[in-house]
């Protein structure tokens, strides 16, 4: 091997370490705000409203669709292993629970807003609201979902879905300026 090969073999490999040191550090901010996020609540029953579903938009909108689905996935196992990331309780009998299904749903809906803002979506400020509104619309589904199951339709849609649409659409909002304005950073450096 040349000193040439061998050089470049050792840059590759230290660039390669600093890629993964980097997406690791990001993984495991967002999942250390999304902990956050998940304590700052206002009670209901059985679903307290939190600033989550925020903090799921802007993974997706921020980080793009591969490293928001690892960075969800992260704090779904994080919080099936007990750590205390979610909003109240720990450990996959909580997944089960009247709260499981939202959080299963953040998983897709930052994969999908991942995917829609890495094709633009989030540049313009009505794109990047109807990008959040599906966003939330996929935590609802899945979450409404599963609650309906432990329950009944007409119970999880009043207790688990109702009481939160008006601090949703200041979500929405605030996400869509966020990744607005993210977007329009990002694309300046194009």
């Amino acid at each position: 091997m040349t000193n040439y090969t061998l050089h470049n073999s050792l840059t590759r490999a230290h660039n390669n370490t600093a890629k993964i040191a980097k997406i690791t550090a990001t993984i495991i901010t967002a999942t250390l705000i999304l902990a956050i996020s998940a304590k700052i609540q206002i009670p209901f029953y059985p679903v307290p409203m939190t600033l989550q579903p925020l903090v799921v938009l802007l993974i997706g909108a921020t980080l793009g669709p591969s490293l928001a689905a690892a960075t969800l996935a992260a704090y779904l196992v994080q919080g099936i292993a007990g750590l205390p990331v979610f909003a109240a309780g720990a450990g996959p009998a909580y997944i089960l629970g009247p709260t499981g299904g939202y959080l299963v749903g953040f998983l897709v809906a930052a994969t999908v807003v991942g995917h829609l803002s890495a094709r633009g979506k989030t540049r313009k400020l009505v794109p990047a609201a109807l990008t959040m509104l599906a966003g939330i619309v996929i935590i609802y589904a899945v979450g409404v979902a599963q609650l309906a199951v432990l329950t009944d339709l007409n119970t999880a849609v009043t207790a688990g879905l109702l009481p939160f649409i008006p601090g949703d659409i200041l979500k929405i909002a605030i996400a869509a300026l966020v990744a607005q304005r993210f977007a329009a950073r990002l694309h300046r450096r194009d």
